[in-house]
């Protein structure tokens, strides 16, 4: 509405210059025959005014052109969903200070609502884990790690496990299919995306950590947010 008006207020401005290109020139007298080098001078005078007009109705034309042009491309832009999806991203949770709204890749340029709620389901996801794994490896060097046999058929004990990437090897099969299953089971306990489904990307109604007040969840949320990325940064160093 606001771009129809100044448009309007654009065309009229050029009439407004315009119109003086066609505004028949004065004369003091009637031409009876000779003209005399006064009334000369002062025809080309007119002739030279009336050039003068002509072009700077056409300029003002051109530019109110090009303004209403201009006008109509940024309603257009404005309007454009894609970009209400990108204002909208930039009040999501995880935009937070110092670095704020922050997506160098332009992963999100596109818009797409659908697809910014699954990477964020991904990103939760894999931020809880790398939050455990993180744990795992600090807390037995804390701590200590439990008495007794990891594998008593193996004669293997939680001890002899050592930390990181190195127990990878140590680990017997039985155990890695313990946690592969475990896994498999959160993954589609209540169904493959059901999280997205459902609008709350992140949400496997486990609410043990959660708060009644919106604002305090809203930080909880954050905080969840944000570790989890430190965690992902933590455990890959």
């Amino acid at each position: 509405m606001a771009n129809s008006k100044t448009a309007g207020a654009a065309l009229t401005f050029a009439a407004a210059l315009g119109g003086t290109a066609f505004v028949a020139p004065s004369s003091s007298g009637v031409s009876t025959g000779r003209t005399t080098p006064a009334l000369r001078g002062q025809v080309k005078a007119q002739e030279a005014s009336s050039s003068t007009s002509s072009t700077a109705a056409a300029v003002a034309v051109s530019t109110a052109a090009v303004l209403v042009s201009q006008l109509r491309k940024a309603g257009s832009k404005s309007s454009d969903p894609r970009m209400v999806a990108l204002r909208a991203f930039e009040q999501e949770l995880g935009v937070q200070p110092p670095v704020g709204y922050w997506d160098p890749a332009g992963l999100a340029k596109d818009g797409d609502v659908e697809t910014f709620k699954r990477r964020r389901s991904v990103e939760l996801k894999h931020g809880r884990i790398a939050m455990l794994a993180t744990m795992g490896y600090i807390t037995p060097e804390i701590a200590g790690k439990f008495p007794g046999y990891l594998s008593p058929s193996a004669g293997l004990k939680f001890a002899d496990v050592p930390n990181g990437l190195a127990a990878i090897s140590k680990v017997p099969p039985g155990g890695w299919t313990q946690i592969l299953l475990y896994m498999a089971w959160c993954e589609v306990s209540r169904g493959p995306g059901s999280d997205i489904a459902s609008g709350k990307p992140g949400d496997f109604g486990w609410y043990v950590l959660t708060s009644a007040d919106p604002e305090e969840k809203k930080k909880k949320l954050s905080a969840e947010l944000a570790n989890g990325r430190l965690a992902m940064m933590a455990i890959i160093g």
